[in-house]
């Protein structure tokens, strides 16, 4: 991705209500986080000096400086809401560990505001870890299933 590329998500993210930005393409992954004045608490992924309070903060992160994750693909949730592994109670896992998924396999579905909102693996493979549990809420970007 290009310096350019990268200026313009700052920008939208800038004059956005989002705080956070995840862009992954391959083995690169960048997350723009913008610091909210008056939050409760605020998450860094790195430690920077401070900066002026009056202007947005932004954290770069690679995948050579993130923690040390597993091999494979990360499905992450698209908003904030409730995970659930089933479209009901009584019914049995869009998908468990060790079943072979295809880009547009529904492996979960997120609700947010009273509407079920169904995640697709976006990746081809085997789902390797259900990282979320079933009824967990979630964030915009938790991780919630490793695809390998």
């Amino acid at each position: 991705m290009d310096l350019e590329k990268i200026k313009e998500l700052m920008k939208h993210l800038e004059e956005s209500k989002l705080s956070k930005i995840i862009f992954k393409k391959g083995d690169f992954e960048l997350h723009l986080e913008k610091e909210v004045i008056g939050a409760a608490s605020i998450r860094h992924t790195r430690h920077l000096p401070p900066e002026p309070m009056s202007e947005p903060v932004f954290h770069t992160e690679t995948k050579s400086s993130a923690r040390v994750d597993q091999p494979g693909s990360y499905v992450i949730s698209p908003m904030v809401g409730t995970f659930y592994q089933t479209p009901a109670p009584d019914q049995p896992s869009f998908v468990k560990v060790g079943d072979r998924v295809t880009e547009d396999t529904v492996v979960c579905i997120i609700e947010a505001m009273k509407v079920m909102n169904e995640v697709k693996a976006g990746v081809a493979g085997i789902v390797a870890e259900v990282m979320a549990n079933n009824a967990q809420p979630v964030e915009f970007g938790t991780r919630l299933l490793r695809i390998t």
